[in-house]
Order: structure tokens, then sequence, then C-alpha cells
């Protein structure tokens, strides 16, 4: 259950319990703010105009709906909360397949003010009494549905919105999307109720992209990006959280620039990802990192090097048994309806590593200087011929 559902679960427990209600009474009229504020700043900073631009549509339409409160059929707010049920999934949606460039680009915000502006003009339409027909079609609610209080057209508006996001999310698994998702949820539920729930939902709507933010900013900072593997940063991070006995080994691939010059950086960065996948399978409670470039590092916490020399030699015989095959420069990228026969289109490459491994010699020894030791090690081990384990003298 990720971030959005259990703050969606957090935020229905507390408006159906009439006790927990209570106490927060005080809540919804600051919620909003606080929430869109920081999320704004922090959209802001970290340049997400996606994000921005989603949490300025959830503002907008929480405060239309405090301002224009819903006093019964073809009221102001009647018309304004239908309208708003009906335009707001499908912007949601829309950011959702939107890229982060597309936003930034002059076009892409042109675009995105025309259909804002466009929106905010078609409501103040829907006002008139000339096309009070019209508003009193959007607010037709489906007969049968006593629990549903939002208007058919918004009804149809929301699912194929949260189809179009799910679509998304499975073309794109990232938390973002997912956050897009689950906000589409949140303002079903707003705007399937009155205030203050609206208000709530709507907020925590916003507090999903928000936290969506943080967590890719952190993932950003604290993994790497091709392997997967978790990046220096986060080593730094482990080195200061060890017990007074580890295990450091670094790893390095060998030959590594020689397999870029004839094979390419695309081979290069293939072979990078599969040592990466075979290093999350260490075992002897190993952690893998990648520490730059065609180096790795693996720390085993609470072991000696004695106790750690058997799961490094094998993983060492593990990738010297692998076959890894890397895409050759001329193969197409689509599959063809027929089977081509071509030597260049798939080519076995021969990958090794060399494994220094260093422990620290007494306690309170800077682990930074642990790791220097497992370098001399990893050095010496590519001077004997590499394909070895060796251990910091």
């Amino acid at each position: 259950m990720g971030p959005g559902a259990v703050l969606l679960l957090g935020a229905t427990v507390i408006l159906q319990s009439a006790s927990l209600r209570e106490t927060v009474a005080a809540l919804p009229p600051v919620y909003p703010w606080v929430v869109f504020g920081v999320g704004l700043l922090l959209g802001w900073r970290f340049k997400r105009s996606q994000l921005v631009v989603a949490l300025v549509v959830l503002f907008v339409a929480e405060r239309a709906l405090v301002f224009f409160p819903d006093a019964g059929p073809s009221s102001t707010g009647r018309i304004v909360s239908a309208a708003i049920a009906l335009a707001l999934p499908l912007d949601l949606a829309a950011l959702a397949w939107l890229t982060e460039r597309s936003i930034s680009s002059l076009t892409g915000r042109v675009v995105l003010g025309l259909i804002l502006v466009g929106e905010l003009l078609a409501v103040a339409l829907l006002l008139r009494p000339e096309v009070a027909h019209v508003a009193q079609a959007l607010q037709h609610v489906p007969v049968g549905l006593p629990w549903m209080k939002m208007p058919q057209p918004a009804l149809v508006a929301f699912l194929a919105a949260i189809v179009l996001a799910m679509m998304r999310f499975v073309l794109r698994p990232t938390v973002i999307q997912s956050s897009f998702a689950w906000t589409l949820i949140a303002a079903f539920l707003a705007l399937n109720g009155g205030n203050p729930a609206s208000t709530v939902y709507l907020a925590t709507g916003g507090l999903v992209l928000v936290i969506s933010l943080i967590e890719t900013s952190h993932r950003m900072a604290f993994s790497d990006e091709l392997t997967g593997l978790p990046s220096r940063r986060a080593l730094t991070d482990a080195l200061m959280r060890l017990p007074e006995l580890y295990t450091v080994a670094m790893i390095d691939i060998d030959h590594f620039k020689k397999l870029n010059d004839q094979h390419g950086h695309a081979a290069g960065d293939q072979v990078l990802r599969l040592i990466g996948s075979t290093l999350t399978r260490t075992e002897g409670g190993g952690r893998p990192f990648r520490y730059g470039g065609e180096e790795f590092a693996v720390l085993f916490p609470g072991k000696s090097t004695d106790e750690a020399l058997p799961y490094l030699e094998d993983l060492r015989e593990t990738i010297e048994a692998s076959s890894f095959v890397v895409r050759g420069g001329n193969r197409p990228k689509a599959r063809p309806e027929k089977p081509v026969r071509s030597s260049g289109g798939l080519r076995r490459v021969a990958i090794t590593v060399s494994i220094g491994v260093a422990e620290p010699e007494q306690s309170g020894v800077d682990p930074e200087d642990v790791i220097r030791a497992a370098d001399q090690a990893l050095y010496r081990a590519k001077q004997d011929g590499r394909n070895r384990v060796c251990v910091a003298e």
C-alpha cells in the first residue's frame, strides 16, 4: 500500500469518525494553505513544472468550492461544482501524460495557460441565463445510486481520467505517475461530498503529490539511475551506521574502457546494468552500491574479511561464468516481421571483475580509510592479472 492509499484512508477515517472530526475541526481552513504553499515552493525549487501546475489546479478547485458553496439545484455553487467535477479529472489526466520537457517549453506553457483560462471562462459562461440548459445537463445525477452525488458527465470524465492515469503508470511506473492516480481518487471523493470533505480530500490529493516529489528527489539523490543500486551518497550514509566489525569490498570491471571502445557506450551501460543486477544477489548480507564509473562497492556489516571472502569468490565466479550479450550497433529497434540472421545483431562479451577487500584494523578507524585500503587491494588485484580477489595487507 503506497503513501497515497495510506493518506486517503487516514482522511476518510477522520471524516467518518465523529470524535476525530471534532478533534481536527480547526484543521480544514489551514490544511490546504499549508499543503499547497509548501508544495508550490518545493515544486519551484526542484523545477517540477508538472507537479506545480497540478497543485495550482487543485488549489483553484478547492478555493472555488469554498467561495461558491452548493446551495441547491441551479445555484451558482452547484453549477461551479459540476463544472469543476468535469474539468478537474481531465486536467489531471492530461498532466499525467505530459512530460516535464513539454510543460517547461514556451509552447507548452502557452497551451496550458490557454486551457486553464478557457476553463475559467467556460465556468463564467455557464452562469449566464442563456446557457441554463447546458448547466442543467451538467448537474444530472445518475438514478438508482443514492450515495452518488456527482453528476453523470463528471462521473464519466473521472472514469476516463483514472483509466488514462493507470495506463500512463503502466507505461511509465514512477512514483509521480502513481501519485496522479491517487490524486484523481482523492478528487473524486472530494467532489462526491461537500465541505469540509472536499477541502480535506483535495488538500490530501495535493499532499500525495508533494510526498511523491520528495520521494522522487530522495531516490535521485540516493539511487543510481542506470543500475538501480544505491549511489555513492547512499554509501557514505551507510558508512556512518556500520558496527565496529565490517568488511568493504571494492569491485571494478576488467578492461571496461576497451569494452566501451569496441562495442560503444550503449553496450557499456548494458554491462553496468547486468553487473548491478548480479551484485543485488550477493549472499552473506552483502549490500551493493554504485561507487562511480565501472567501480562498485559491497558492504558486509558484522562480518570479517575471512567471513566475507567466500561470498565474494562466489560473486566473482558467477560474473566470470555468465554469458553477457550486447546489442549490435546495426540491430533494428523494432522487431522485424520475419527473423533476419545477422552476425552483428548479438555479440557475446566475456566479463570479469577484480575485487579488493579490507576491514578496519582497530576500533574507531575512519571508514574512508578502510575504503582506501580496499582500493589499494583492488589495484593489486589488477596488477596481479585481474579476475581475482585480493585482501588488504
